[in-house]
């Protein structure tokens, strides 16, 4: 038995998420055999390491064969498994659109959020960490684009809430910001061309306004309330623990 592998998926069922710059978690994600013994130890509870290049923290998730045992039928949870009503899970997906797909963009020309114009240079270097060039939005902004379809300000403030505590966004003032789930829990390959070309598809026509500094206006949009949050890369929903 590893110590190391035992200590990191304890570490990780305590804490939910850890930072890829902590030594074990740089250690699996670099080392091979101690990746595979600690994916099989996870896969013997029905659980799997979650990450991806850009994000800054991993956490755990169930296996796609564990969750219907676990959750019941599909149609039942797999727009619910946070806890989350429609108006929930249709501002998460906003979030996640307004605050992501930037963030992702800037990490793949390897632009810093504070940076006015692309480095020619800039592909030489590593990507850039999510907290380097992630961007905040404003909360006055998302509630008057997006308030009337997502239950006015109350029901907003609610939901906001939940997921600042599941960690999805954080909050600081008027500024909400992405938290260590936010780009763990989404399925980028499955969201990215429902919303692009789906439910916001006007926001991603128009040219971004004001969206190049923390606590600016959001676009104007319409958020698409059926929108089911999907996880993982076979698009399973994904549980942290």
């Amino acid at each position: 038995m590893n110590d190391d592998s035992q200590i990191l998926i304890a570490r990780l069922l305590t804490h939910q998420t850890l930072r890829r710059d902590e030594k074990l978690v740089k250690r699996v994600l670099s080392d091979e055999l101690f990746r595979a013994e600690v994916d099989a130890r996870l896969l013997a509870c029905g659980l799997k390491l979650l990450d991806n290049v850009y994000a800054d923290h991993v956490t755990l998730a169930l296996t796609r064969t564990i969750e219907p045992k676990i959750f019941g039928a599909r149609d039942v949870w797999q727009n619910n498994n946070f806890g989350l009503a429609r108006d929930g899970v249709a501002l998460l997906v906003v979030l996640w659109a307004q605050i992501i797909l930037p963030k992702r963009e800037r990490q793949e020309t390897h632009q810093h959020a504070d940076d006015d114009q692309n480095d020619m240079f800039g592909t030489e270097k590593p990507l850039p960490r999510a907290e380097d060039t992630s961007i905040g939005i404003s909360y006055k902004a998302l509630l008057s684009d997006f308030g009337d379809k997502l239950g006015k300000k109350t029901r907003m403030d609610m939901n906001l809430g939940t997921l600042a505590k599941l960690g999805f966004i954080e909050r600081r003032g008027d500024v909400l910001l992405e938290g260590p789930l936010l780009d763990l829990m989404m399925d980028t390959d499955v969201l990215k061309e429902r919303i692009i070309n789906g439910a916001l598809a006007d926001v991603f026509k128009r040219a971004p306004a004001r969206l190049v500094a923390v606590g600016d206006p959001l676009l104007d949009a319409n958020a698409d309330a059926d929108l089911a949050v999907d996880t993982d890369d076979d698009t399973s929903s994904d549980i942290p623990h």
